[in-house]
Parts: C-alpha cells; structure tokens; sequence
C-alpha cells in the first residue's frame, strides 16, 4: 500500500517539474517574443505623433511672462510663478519649452549686465579669426585700469551662462538669487570713490540743469569730494557755481594741489562751518589759504551741518544778492556805454 502511493506520489512530482518547465519555457519565448517587438518600435517616433511641434515664444512676453519689482518670474496675467507642466503627460515638451525660456532668460541677463551693471561684452580669443569659434566675458570700464581692486566671479558649467549662477533659480525663485548682478553692484558700489561719484554726477546731471546758479552743501569728506571736483572741472564750477557752504570739510588744498584759481575762488564763494567750542559763526583762524573758517556752534562734528542750518542759507541770500548787484551794475553799464555812444553819433551827424 504504501509502496503504490509513493510511486504515485513521485508521479506527479515528475508531472508537476515537467509542466512547471514547460510553462517557464513558454514564459522565456514569450518575453523574447515582446522584446524583439520592441525593438522594432522606435519608441521616440510613437511619442511623437501624440506630441505638438517644438514651437516656442521667442521673448518673455510671448510667452507671458515678466520680471515684477521683486525680480521674481510672474505670469503676466495670472500673477502665477512658471509653471513647467503646462501640459499633462508631455514631459519631454515641457522640458524643451522650459529649455527655449531659459535661452530667453540668458538674453535677458545679458542686457542687465549691459543696461543696469554697464558692463561691456569683450570677446575671446581676442585675436580670433573670422571663421574661428568664440566666445566672450563682460568688463566693467575701469576694470583693466583700477589699481585698487578686482573682483572675477566664474560660473558653473552647464546651461548657465555669463552673469548666471543658477537658471533654475532665475526663473522659480528670483534674478537675486539666480544672477551674479548683486555680486557686481556690490562691488562697483565698493569700488567708486566718493570724488568719482560727485564727478559722475556733475557731468551728467548737474551741468545739463538749467538752473542759473547753483548751490552746493558738502559735509566732511564731501567737502574733499568737492575740492576734486573743483580740481577736474573748475572753469565748469566756477560758471556755474553760485556758492559752498562746506560743514567740518575733510578736504586739504595742499594734499589735493588744488590751484592758485580755485583757492582765490574759495575764499570769495566758500565757507567752512567747522566743530567748535566757540558761539556760532565766530570768525576763527584759518589753517590753509582757501575758504574762511567760522564756528558751527558745536563740537560735535556729525551736528555742524544742522547746526549751521540758518547760517548757511543767509550766506548762500548774501553771495545770490552781492552777485545779482553786480550783474545788474554791469547792465547799467553796458545801457549808459550805448547811451553815450548813440549820442555822440547823433552829435557827428
């Protein structure tokens, strides 16, 4: 009994492992079967035909989207930050319109290096060929030239190009974060001198106003600023200039080689409201040949200017009257020098 059931047993093992095979032969051919289907498929081209064409925007505003004041990416009719699937289940779409916005991106950062750091586009090699690759840097205009400091900033590899540390955080988060532009501005804030400063300004905006006289008021190292600006534009400042009033100037005319002109001119147009123990406007002994010394009536040097207030108005009325006087005395002048020349023409006759 026990015999015949073990033979019946090991029976349909053998039965068993044998269809087990069989269907895992089955299974092999089948798989075998389905990848060299496959294989046959190009899968990119069956993508394809459910896919749009790879058509997009040229300019941020095409594709509706702005910078706000913030520098953050915006929808400009939503307020909505990007959003990269714009198209459910076409990834590969959605990467290659986020790729043609970052290209419009780089552009973009490329005219704020030009517009907004004054940058200047210098291309590589700088002795290539016409049919020779190139590429190019941005330099600041006193780059080559400042003898103080000079900052280089490198960026990554990749997609970013100059001016980028990140495109992704360029267009998610914002052009501060994204951009070396806070890095420049920084440095050039760091890098110009106050006299350079005041220069700039004068010569392109103070001497393009149309106002007939002008007044300037210049507290300590701007009182230095001043002088080197009397040193670079004198005959300009002399024009047009009306009066100074300088509150505990730094400025030296013998460190600045200020000229013999413009210490004659600060002596008649200037005055200097220096810290002091003494009363307001007490006339006190001069250091240096240029602009008079009086007491602004405190000894604390960041109070001379506000102390000084009324003071420096009524001697900006006296030099605006003293001058007004004079130009009208030289008119009289001209009119009776007509006068007497008509008459005496009259008198020929």
């Amino acid at each position: 009994m026990s015999s015949h059931l073990i033979s019946a047993t090991s029976a349909l093992y053998i039965l068993w492992i044998t269809m087990a095979q069989v269907a895992g032969q089955e299974d092999r051919e089948k798989t075998t079967a389905l990848k060299d289907l496959l294989s046959r498929i190009d899968l990119d081209e069956l993508m394809k035909k459910d896919e749009p064409p790879f058509t997009f925007p040229k300019t941020l505003e095409e594709f509706e989207y702005a910078f706000n004041e913030n520098g953050q990416l915006r929808h400009i009719q939503t307020g909505e930050p990007f959003v990269f699937n714009a198209r459910e289940d076409l990834h590969r779409w959605n990467q290659k319109r986020y790729e043609a916005l970052g290209e419009i991106i780089t552009k973009y950062v490329y005219e704020l290096l030009e517009k907004k750091c004054n940058l200047t586009k210098t291309f590589l090699p700088v002795d290539a060929t016409d049919d020779e690759p190139r590429s190019f840097i941005y330099l600041s205009t006193d780059a080559l030239t400042n003898p103080n400091k000079l900052l280089v900033l490198i960026q990554g590899s990749g997609v970013v190009r100059a001016g980028q540390w990140a495109r992704r955080l360029i267009i998610n988060q914002d052009l501060d974060s994204g951009t070396q532009i806070p890095f420049i501005m920084k440095a050039m804030e760091e890098n110009t001198s106050s006299e350079e400063h005041v220069l700039y300004v004068w010569d392109h905006f103070v001497s393009k106003a149309a106002a007939k006289n002008v007044f300037i008021i210049a507290h300590s190292y701007g009182g230095l600023s001043f002088v080197e600006l009397m040193n670079q534009r004198e005959m300009q400042v002399k024009n047009r200039v009306c009066a100074v009033a300088l509150t505990d100037s730094a400025h030296n005319i013998w460190h600045q080689e200020t000229s013999k002109g413009t210490q004659d001119w600060m002596q008649q147009c200037c005055c200097n409201w220096v810290s002091s123990p003494e009363p307001l406007d007490t006339q006190l002994e001069p250091m240096l040949p240029d602009c008079p010394r009086v007491s602004a009536g405190t000894e604390r040097h960041e109070l001379t200017s506000w102390m000084s207030f009324e003071s420096i108005f009524r001697f900006f009325n006296e030099i605006l009257k003293t001058k007004e006087e004079e130009e009208a005395e030289e008119n009289a002048n001209v009119v009776t020098t007509r006068s007497g020349s008509l008459k005496n023409k009259h008198q020929d006759l």
